[in-house]
């Protein structure tokens, strides 16, 4: 019977330390630092050219994270990190491999901090070619491993009736067959995509084509599309391309004399400057139209590019000489998410300024 209860009281001798050890408070960070993705395709890069891999990560908690160490594998990667980042605040961890040996390679570190209770390991891959082609310049855009040379696209100036296109040039730095296609496109929108199978290394074209009659309303219509890089995956931010298109009214043709009595808009300015907020939440700034022409001038439409503005206009029709103020409020904290450049357009009944379009400076 005694040897019995030893036993036992043995047991529970361990199994306390255990219990403790499980109910830490340290497991109580563990969520604290997120990463947004633990694994980065660095891509391709030629012998002796150093290459680096770009990790984003969150303090999730209110309060600072520290961060001990980011310790390498090997002497072969360097690595920069803050030592502190603020509560929600987000930040950067960088890779940097020597590239001194072909072939594939994968690096990893392992983060130490009091975000978590076990060190986050980021791993950087890739391939280090005896030569390079350097594709940088060409495709300075990044849909995770499908490179691009644009990621916006705008039928600008368009009358009804005209068919544009616009083209994507496209890079596979994967080291798998990409199958890229666009998805959700509107009836004014068609695509094609050359060829349809993309290999590892090699380079194709997207081709997005504007059927202008399928679109009802003049000015500005604006949509997204979502390049994949193979069929079936889903729509995020991520991959998303916006697409403006700016269709024009149709003005009379207007012959050497008409022109002399036709509407001619004036503008104080086309640029506004919301760089700098001085610590408030908003700004605003005004700016005057002036009908320089000798008859009516009717402003048909305004509209914006983008979200972080609110626009008034004292009047829509000025007679010859007329002005009206145009008064612009900028949003600090809009204007400082957004991912386009914010602008204004106007459309008008003056044969040489059917479309204006007031651009915005803002702090991204």
């Amino acid at each position: 019977m005694t040897r019995l209860f030893n036993k036992v009281d043995t047991k529970a001798k361990w199994l306390l330390p255990f219990c403790l050890l499980t109910f830490s408070p340290l497991n109580s960070s563990a969520q604290r630092l997120t990463v947004s993705s633990t694994t980065v395709n660095a891509g391709r890069t030629g012998f002796m050219q150093p290459i680096t891999a770009t990790f984003e990560l969150k303090n999730k908690s209110r309060k600072k994270l520290l961060i001990e160490s980011v310790k390498p594998d090997c002497g072969c990667t360097a690595v920069e990190f803050p030592k502190e980042v603020d509560g929600g605040k987000k930040f950067n961890i960088k890779m940097t491999y020597d590239a001194k040996m072909l072939g594939r390679f994968q690096k990893m570190v392992a983060v130490v901090s009091n975000g978590s209770a076990k060190p986050v390991y980021l791993t950087m891959k890739g391939i280090v070619l005896p030569e390079l082609v350097d594709y940088t310049g060409t495709y300075p855009i990044s849909f995770g491993d499908l490179l691009l040379d644009k990621n916006e696209l705008e039928y600008d100036d368009v009358n009804k009736g005209d068919a544009s296109i616009q083209e994507i040039h496209i890079l596979n730095n994967s080291e798998r067959t990409m199958h890229p296609n666009i998805m959700h496109l509107p009836p004014y929108l068609s695509a094609t995509v050359k060829p349809a199978d993309l290999a590892p290394g090699k380079s194709g074209k997207v081709t997005i084509s504007l059927n202008s009659n399928k679109i009802r309303d003049f000015g500005l219509t604006q949509t997204s599309v979502y390049l994949a890089q193979q069929l079936g995956e889903k729509v995020s931010q991520d991959n998303e391309i916006p697409v403006s298109v700016i269709l024009l009214p149709h003005l009379q043709d207007y012959d050497q004399l008409s022109k002399q009595i036709a509407p001619k808009v004036q503008i104080s300015s086309t640029e506004v400057d919301f760089t700098d907020f001085e610590g408030k939440k908003k700004k605003t700034t005004e700016l005057i139209l002036q009908n320089m022409g000798k008859t009516t001038l009717r402003i048909t439409s305004m509209q914006l590019f983008t979200t972080g503005l609110k626009v008034t206009l004292s009047k829509q029709v000025l007679e010859p000489n007329e002005t009206a103020t145009l008064r612009i409020t900028g949003i600090a904290a809009e204007l400082a998410k957004l991912r386009r450049s914010p602008r204004i357009l106007m459309i008008t009944n003056d044969p040489d300024h059917a479309k204006v379009i007031i651009t915005i400076k803002h702090k991204k």
